[in-house]
């Protein structure tokens, strides 16, 4: 088992420069989540252990320091489902940024950031948020090498309205092979048009990848959640040269409404369907080599102090071979001062 030092050092170095600059009061927040899962896949069973610290620093009215690295181990057989137990930890990270929010029209970063290739990367692919273990199928096109960018990003909401509002995002990534926090060169951007009376957001993403060759990704995304029903409809379509692709899930929370935090108001079903039709595979790219149909159902249960447990199925189809995938895991989210006597 090995864990990168660069992470660990970058982390430190975020520290110590983020207690030198904030103000007393602004108040750093160290959040996270810590997860273990089981999956039992076509027979084989693995088990993932993961940290997943985030560190968040205001520093005055414009500036903010954001942070998000990933301590994910491995255990599995040697030899699939026959051999003893062996396992590695990866340590990575996935952002460490610093916004100037200029106002509600502009916040400019600096650094490394989540790619913002449709919305799956950004807001639902962290432990707590997502509602199946598993990424979409098609969740590298778009955001490959590793997901996350090294440049600069500029975003914000270019026209609000009562009933509508345009948001935009636009961003440059350089070409980096430090290991751990590596990234490819490319550029692209996001425009979504988000109706606040009916909880439903539209947008598409492009991307331009400039090295390998070049080659264009595009993607469409919706989100709807109805204001007076639990239940949140997430779905993404991406095309590449590589292979395109869609996912559609539902969530429905068995409560009154989404501040019924009793009882079976605490349990959420999950359905997700997806299909992938493959392109012109590339090394690298994580995409399965043949056309895939899956469709996943799981169960997940949020007990008091941020505690949530979940299961679920899913069969997959290839012409590789089709599987039945089990899953299960416990997450903790976490959340407290970054500094001893923090303000709460």
């Amino acid at each position: 088992m090995s864990f990168s030092k660069n992470v660990f050092g970058t982390l430190l170095l975020f520290l110590c420069s983020a207690s030198a600059l904030f103000g007393q009061s602004d108040t750093p927040i160290l959040s996270g989540t810590v997860q273990f899962l089981g999956t039992s896949n076509a027979g084989a069973n693995f088990y993932q252990p993961v940290i997943v610290p985030i560190l968040a620093v205001p520093l005055g009215d414009h500036f903010f320091i954001e942070s998000r690295a990933e301590i994910q181990g491995f255990i599995a057989r040697d030899n699939g489902t026959t051999g003893p137990y062996s396992g590695q930890f990866i340590a990575t990270f996935d952002y460490a940024q610093l916004d100037y929010i200029a106002n509600s029209h502009l916040t400019i970063s600096v650094g490394r950031f989540l790619t913002p290739f449709n919305i799956y990367n950004e807001r639902y692919n962290a432990p707590w948020i997502k509602n199946l273990p598993d990424a979409a199928i098609i969740f590298p096109i778009g955001t490959r090498t590793s997901g996350s960018s090294d440049g600069a990003m500029v975003r914000g909401v270019a026209v609000a309205r009562k009933k509508f509002e345009v948001n935009y995002t636009a961003y440059f990534s350089a070409l980096t092979n430090v290991e751990n926090l590596g990234s490819g060169r490319a550029a692209g951007g996001r425009v979504g048009i988000f109706f606040p009376e009916k909880g439903f957001e539209i947008g598409t993403s492009y991307q331009r990848f400039l090295q390998n060759g070049e080659l264009n990704a595009s993607g469409a995304y919706l989100v709807w959640q109805p204001p007076r029903i639990p239940l949140d409809i997430r779905s993404e379509f991406a095309h590449s040269p590589n292979g395109q692709g869609y996912w559609l899930e539902s969530a429905y929370r068995f409560a009154k409404d989404r501040r019924n935090i009793s009882g079976i108001g605490r349990l959420q079903a999950v359905a997700r369907i997806q299909q992938y039709f493959n392109g012109t595979p590339q090394a690298g790219d994580s995409l399965p080599l043949a056309d895939t149909n899956r469709f996943d159902f799981g169960l997940n249960y949020y007990l008091p102090h941020d505690v949530r447990l979940n299961g679920s199925y899913g069969r997959q189809f290839s012409s590789l071979g089709n599987a039945n995938i089990w899953e299960y895991g416990i997450t903790y989210r976490f959340l407290f001062p970054a500094w001893p006597g923090g303000s709460r």
